[in-house]
């Protein structure tokens, strides 16, 4: 399957890169989920990379060249990771940074452990069922909720940055902090993909003086591509973490301010507590896996939906000989598109963060999972999905979820000379997240992922919010394993479309023997709650006939992931960034 003839073939050096460089009602139903995908800026044709000692993918030319340096000068996988998220929250604030959360798979080669890390954003402990619905019970339009203090989260990245550190770090973290610090003194050329972002986002960013002043030039106009943007107190920021250390963001002024600008917030105020940073903590967890013919696929489980989704999709479709139908097939994609559906039904019934509610144990089980594989008859539609009944030692009854997870984030793989591995999703939610800033940085509106409503029809919703609750995610960080190594390093941002992202390429990849960069390029095609969307300019609409003839739902739209890969294959690291973005791939 090819990418469009309508592409933009880019092939310049990185100096040359630098220098260039509605409101939503809720309804009753799931299909509140289909929030508009960030617009397609142009395909920029990339190849397969290619190295021998270390490898990093992330979402901007800076911030994977701020990865490179620290692995080229003997950094670890993590210090990699500390440079690229502190300067992917500088120069891509619309996605991630300083204000939001993160989620890590990693592996560790010389312990031979895979493990993950939880850098989810937590509710306030003041926070209520009612914290998004209005004074007669109902949920507030989405956008009515985002803008401003009342959908901020405790943020999680920061800690998350300096555990991780602590943990695993070579380098001092003084010095991995450098190259942010320094390109916000000295300023950053403004990408078109940064500059339409703040114009598509032009109504929200100008409500509050401190976005505004920041993202709009003095005739309100917004920041162009090209114009070199300082950011003053980002870098005083990092000058007090470098100096301080992580905790500082914790327990200092910047928790202060925080606090103070959410509850302060006259038309839209939440209630954010320095309480809630003292206490907030990284948590540790057991990776999700899946056995899938030779490799295990491994993620973050709760409060993430990613690898229990991807996996039962996975999981699903093996059932089927979806390698002898090929990318062509649109009997394969039928089965992909109906395996989803079911997926999701399940994601939103039972997930959730299981510190908080229960959650079936059988998700995964392989006799379960070929129950909802039969559920399929290749080349028809189901006509309707619904949650199925896995293992379950205590069921309770729940009602489904109501909540909409919005397409924005960024994903980072990296891969040391040491044979270390990092996966890692990492949000402020939307794009902008809550549209507030403070001391240089945009804070999340991570809250809005939970459920609006509490209940429905008289049963509990899984992810309703709850004080130091953590809202469900589908951010999928993946390591694929093989022989009890890392295989592929792989993720995506996209909302609830994450899902349907990491698992087109893993499929792509080892269903269909495409290389990982081919297997990104694939245009998207997924199904999550009975529409089949299908990449707008692509010959995935080449699909939209025969799809529709099958009896599904079809709706050509952009699809614009962000998928970032690195395969461990022989001896080799090959590596893979999505067109649809401005990343690139680094390796030595």
């Amino acid at each position: 399957m090819a990418l469009p003839l309508k592409k933009l073939v880019v092939s310049i050096s990185f100096t040359s890169l630098m220098l260039s460089m509605s409101s939503v009602s809720f309804s009753a139903a799931q299909t509140a989920d289909a929030v508009s995908p960030e617009a397609s800026s142009g395909i920029i044709e990339k190849n397969l990379v290619e190295s021998d000692k270390f490898m990093v993918a992330a979402a901007n030319p800076l911030a994977t060249q701020a990865g490179y340096d620290v692995l080229k000068a003997g950094g670890s996988a993590i210090d990699a990771l500390v440079a690229v998220q502190m300067m992917l929250g500088l120069v891509e604030p619309q996605s991630s940074g300083l204000g939001g959360g993160a989620f890590v798979v990693y592996y560790d080669a010389k312990s031979k452990q895979l493990t993950t890390f939880d850098g989810r954003e937590t509710a306030p402990i003041e926070a209520t069922p009612e914290l998004f619905q209005d004074e007669n019970g109902k949920p507030l339009k989405f956008y009515d909720a985002v803008v401003g203090g009342r959908s901020v989260g405790t943020p999680g990245t920061v800690k998350l940055m300096g555990s991780l550190h602590d943990k695993y770090g070579r380098l001092s973290w003084h010095q991995l902090l450098q190259p942010a610090l320094e390109t916000a003194r000295n300023g950053f050329p403004v990408s078109e993909r940064l500059s339409s972002s703040i114009e598509g986002s032009k109504s929200r960013l100008s409500r509050y003086p401190e976005t505004r002043a920041y993202f709009f030039d003095s005739d309100g106009n917004a920041l162009k591509e090209g114009r070199l943007l300082k950011n003053k107190a980002y870098a005083d920021t990092l000058v007090t973490l470098a100096t301080q250390g992580a905790n500082a963001f914790y327990t200092g002024y910047i928790a202060d301010d925080i606090v103070k600008k959410v509850r302060g917030i006259d038309d839209n105020p939440g209630v954010l507590s320095k309480t809630d940073f003292t206490s907030y903590t990284i948590k540790e967890r057991a990776p999700t896996c899946l056995e899938y013919k030779e490799f295990d696929i491994c993620g973050m489980g709760p409060p993430s939906s990613g690898a229990l989704t991807v996996g039962q999709i996975l999981g699903i479709t093996s059932h089927f000989d979806l390698a002898s139908m090929g990318a062509e097939s649109t009997e394969a994609w039928q089965i992909i598109g109906d395996a989803s559906r079911l997926a999701f039904a399940d994601r939103g019934r039972y997930m959730a963060d299981t510190d908080f509610v229960p959650m079936p144990a059988g998700l995964l089980d392989a006799d379960y999972l070929e129950s909802r594989a039969k559920l399929i008859t290749p080349g028809t539609a189901l006509d309707s999905v619904s949650a199925g009944e896995p293992e379950w030692a205590q069921p309770i009854a729940l009602a489904d979820d109501i909540s909409i997870e919005l397409p924005s984030t960024s994903h980072i793989s990296i891969v040391d000379a040491e044979g270390n591995a990092v996966s890692v999703t990492t949000t402020i939610e939307n794009g902008f997240g809550s549209n507030v800033m403070s001391n240089g940085f945009l804070l999340n509106n991570e809250l809005t992922d939970f459920s609006f409503k509490s209940h429905q029809d008289g049963y509990p919703i899984a992810n309703r919010i709850e004080p130091g609750k953590r809202p469900r995610s589908s951010m999928s960080p993946t390591i694929v394993m093989k022989e009890g190594r890392p295989y592929l390093v792989v993720g995506s941002p996209g909302g609830s479309r994450i899902i349907g992202y990491v698992s087109k390429t893993l499929i792509a990849h080892m269903e269909w023997g495409m290389d990982i960069q081919s297997a990104i390029s694939l245009p998207n095609m997924l199904n999550r709650f009975g529409t089949y969307d299908l990449e707008k300019g692509t010959s995935a609409e080449s699909f939209e006939a025969p799809l529709t003839a099958m009896g599904f739902k079809v709706n050509v739209r952009d699809l614009n992931s962000g998928i970032q890969g690195i395969l461990v294959q022989e001896g080799k690291l090959l590596g893979g960034a999505d067109p649809r973005r401005e990343g690139i791939v680094l390796g030595e």
